[in-house]
């Protein structure tokens, strides 16, 4: 295993974990099968720590693609 398989090994769990870490902006599937609480074009704002995770959560996102794309471009 190469140090950036390690990277990118951390970077997946982290964003993992920024993912769970975010609340549900919806019913989950029993509100999509019942079409119950469709909100869609709502305009909801995030705040407090709650905009912070989902910035941190895109951020990881993208450094993860980026950090895919590298090691299949240049390791492999």
């Amino acid at each position: 295993m190469e140090w950036y398989d390690i990277i990118f090994l951390i970077v997946g769990i982290i964003a993992i974990i920024l993912s769970l870490m975010q609340g549900g902006k919806s019913q989950g599937a029993s509100g999509a099968i019942t079409g119950g609480g469709l909100n869609i074009f709502v305009k909801t704002k995030e705040r407090g720590i709650e905009k912070v995770i989902s910035i941190l959560t895109l951020i990881v996102d993208i450094a993860f693609m980026t950090i895919a794309i590298l090691i299949n471009a240049y390791a492999g």
